[in-house]
């Protein structure tokens, strides 16, 4: 399994962990399948653990990703808040990052678990 979708024990989040390195066609189904669970639970925050993938796609196929592919989505909850958690010294989700954000997308990239889960859980 490439990465694995669950509610927090308290199921204030979605928590989506990646086990390997991002791929256009995997991710979009991931979220898809994070995203209809958020549904199923009515939960809206999602964090996202990258902290065992790097991103080796192109600027190219990062700006695709956040503009055409996750807003094509109906399953996709526009409404959502997404923490994106990333490996000390890994820098390289920080393009999608400001992709998403420039899409109008409420994500935030966090390298401490702890600010993640914090961020998602205010408001």
């Amino acid at each position: 399994m490439s990465y694995v979708i669950s509610a927090s024990e308290d199921n204030k989040y979605i928590i989506l962990k990646y086990l390997v390195d991002f791929k256009r066609e995997m991710t979009m189904r991931s979220i898809i399948e994070a995203h209809v669970l958020g549904e199923q639970l009515e939960i809206n925050r999602y964090l996202v653990d990258l902290t065992e993938s790097r991103n080796r796609a192109s600027a190219f196929t990062n700006y695709e990703f956040g503009y055409r592919d996750l807003g094509a989505q109906p399953a996709f909850n526009p409404a959502a808040r997404v923490a994106l958690l990333t490996a000390p010294g890994d820098d390289s989700h920080d393009f999608l990052e400001t992709v998403m954000l420039n899409a109008g997308f409420d994500v935030t990239m966090f390298k401490d678990r702890e600010l993640a889960v914090q961020h998602l859980e205010e408001g």
